[in-house]
This record gives C-alpha cells, sequence and structure tokens, in this order.
C-alpha cells in the first residue's frame, strides 16, 4: 500500500483521468474507497428478496460491504463509464424479437477489462509500486453506488445510472487502486424530478416504487438468469424480448439525445440487432453456442435463448413455426423440450 497525502498525487490524477478518456472510455472520476453510502439499502432490497433466484448477491453480500475485500489495501476506486450501443431498429423483420442494446455486439466484459488493464499498465509506468485490479459487473462491488460518488450521474427512477449528457446506455467498470488520489466531488442531485414514465413503462410492473426493482418480475432476470422453465405468467409478458429489455431506458427522456457509441466492438451486429426467431430453431446446437461465444449472450447459453424465442412464438400462435417447434420435443434440453411442447399447444389453439 502507498501511503501518502492525496494532494501530492492531483496532477496524477487529472493525467489518469486524461488518459483513461484517451482509452476511449466517455466519462471517468474518481471516489475515496470508503464503505459504499448505498450498502444499507443493498440490505433491504436482499431482505425483501428482490434478488429472485440470484443467489451469489446474498452470499457475497458482505463483501460488498468495503471495496477492500477485492483489492486489499485499496485507497482509490477510479470508475469509467462507457456508452454501449442502442435499442433494436425501428421496424423488426418478421419472427425477429428484440435484445437489450448492451448485448448486441462484443462481450462488454472482455472490452472493459480491456481498456481498464490498459489503464493500470500506463499508471505502473508512473508509479511501479502500485497495486491495482480492473473489474466490471462480476466483482462484489456496489458500482453504481461509486460511480455516482465519483460524479459519473446519478441513480435514477429506474435504479440505473445516468448522465446528462451520456444518458444510461453505459457500462461502468472500476480500476481499484492502493493509491490515494484526489477524488472528485459527488454527483448529489438527480435530475429525474416528478418523470416516472420509466416506472408506468415497466411491461411487468417491476418496481415496487421508485428507485426499487423487484428482479422477480423484471423481465431480464427472466430471459437471462432462471436458467429453468418459465412460468405461464412470465412467458406470456415477454412481448418481443428474447434476451433482456431495455423499456425502462427507451422511455427515459435523457436517452433522447444521448451520444451513440464510439466503442466499434459494441457496435450492433445484424444477427442480434434483428435474430430471425425460426433460424435459431433450425440452427444445429453446437453450431448456435460457438456463435455465443465472445457475446453477453452466452450468460443464459443456448438453452435459455431457445426457451424465450418458444415462448415468443408461442405467444404469437406463429403458424409458420408449427414444423421447427415440433422438432425441438426431441431436444437434448429438457428445458427446451417443455418449452417447445408450451408453444406448440398455443400454436395450435
Amino acid at each position: 500500500m502507498i501511503d501518502a497525502d492525496p494532494l501530492v498525487y492531483s496532477d496524477l490524477a487529472e493525467r489518469l483521468k486524461g488518459e483513461a478518456l484517451r482509452l476511449g472510455f466517455d466519462k471517468v472520476g474518481i471516489a475515496r474507497a470508503d464503505a459504499p453510502e448505498d450498502f444499507g439499502h443493498y440490505l433491504d432490497w436482499l431482505a425483501r428478496g428482490d434478488h429472485a433466484g440470484l443467489g451469489y448477491m446474498e452470499k457475497n453480500a458482505s463483501a460488498r460491504e468495503n471495496p477492500s475485500s477485492i483489492l486489499e489495501g485499496v485507497r482509490s476506486v477510479v470508475m469509467v463509464s462507457l456508452v454501449h450501443g442502442r435499442s433494436r431498429p425501428e421496424n423488426q423483420p418478421l419472427n425477429s424479437a428484440k435484445i437489450a442494446a448492451y448485448a448486441q455486439g462484443a462481450d462488454y466484459h472482455a472490452v472493459l477489462w480491456g481498456k481498464l488493464n490498459a489503464l493500470l499498465a500506463w499508471i505502473k509506468i508512473e508509479k511501479p509500486e502500485v497495486r491495482g485490479r480492473g473489474v466490471s459487473d462480476t466483482a462484489p462491488l456496489l458500482e453504481r453506488d461509486f460511480a455516482r460518488r465519483a460524479g459519473l450521474g446519478w441513480i435514477g427512477k429506474n435504479t440505473l445510472l445516468i448522465d446528462t449528457k451520456l444518458g444510461s446506455f453505459t457500462m461502468l467498470g472500476a480500476l481499484l487502486l492502493d493509491l490515494e488520489l484526489t477524488a472528485d466531488a459527488p454527483f448529489e442531485k438527480g435530475h429525474c424530478g416528478t418523470c416516472t414514465r420509466c416506472l408506468d413503462a415497466c411491461p411487468t410492473d417491476a418496481f415496487r416504487a421508485p428507485y426499487q426493482l423487484d428482479a422477480r418480475k423484471c423481465l431480464s432476470y427472466w430471459t437471462i438468469e432462471h436458467k429453468d422453465d418459465l412460468s405461464d405468467e412470465m412467458a406470456e409478458a415477454l412481448g418481443d424480448w428474447v434476451f433482456g429489455c431495455d423499456v425502462c431506458q427507451e422511455v427515459c427522456p435523457w436517452n433522447r439525445k444521448a451520444k451513440a457509441s464510439s466503442e466499434p466492438l459494441l457496435a450492433s451486429r445484424e444477427e442480434w440487432s434483428s435474430p430471425d426467431l425460426l433460424e435459431w430453431l433450425r440452427a444445429d446446437p453446437a453450431d448456435f453456442s460457438a456463435r455465443l461465444k465472445g457475446t453477453a449472450l452466452s450468460r443464459t447459453k443456448r438453452r435459455g435463448l431457445i426457451r424465450n424465442a418458444l415462448h415468443i412464438l408461442g405467444n404469437r400462435r406463429e403458424k409458420a413455426a408449427e414444423a421447427d417447434v415440433g422438432r425441438l420435443l426431441d431436444d437434448p434440453e429438457p428445458v427446451i423440450r417443455r418449452a417447445a411442447a408450451w408453444a406448440l399447444r398455443r400454436i395450435k389453439g
């Protein structure tokens, strides 16, 4: 651990932020590595059971109380945000579905990790004795809390970080350092005002109140994290969402004029921005799984994606899909077989 007056490294902090922007991050700020202010709210969220089947959130709860659980001796948390793509095209082709914008390009984890590691390498040239670790989404860190404290935006009523210029279609990353850098002023004031568009537009009423998301009702949880069968209620609520859901962001006024992503790796790929569900059903299982590698879609695997696709086609009573759905009654995956039977009953009326 490097013990020093933070003022000594004020110039280094500014140069570090400049390097972060040069590496392609859209915004960067620094927070002290104190206990997160929202930890109590996090415990309340767990106590209500709003984390649904995300058992690891409860299992690792104590680790989120202080970033030292990730890096011993941490003194500063450098928070970065990176704008990703936008939602699906206005006019979706027949038999297509919607995939959350962040998952339409390369896996954001790899993109952020690469840039964070490059930033760590840069500061090690300046201070070879520095210890650090770059994380994004997979470490027990309350990232949005630290992002707000680093001045990157406010937590909106939809529980997402929002910035007046970048909107909310951003991914967050953190570089933890055992070097005390001058912290930025936190974002103290929210700008949601009286607006409740995100809450009103949610297709499953997943917000029990402003700033309170119940994952047990959230389409992102059911289409991505839930590994077993979907209940009839959630299957019927999918709409066109085969992976994730962007509704609460699409209606947010702060996203109307937000800048587009400048990161080529996160640009939407046609096969994921307007996926053909019938092609998915016909695809060889091994080939389809191989196509998911290097994308965030691999989180739910072929099993979850085909399950979701079957429910969407079943809800549409898509007669053109009947033969393809019928073939999946013999799929090796039990979840897919049961979803195919569900869809076939709907299609046949």
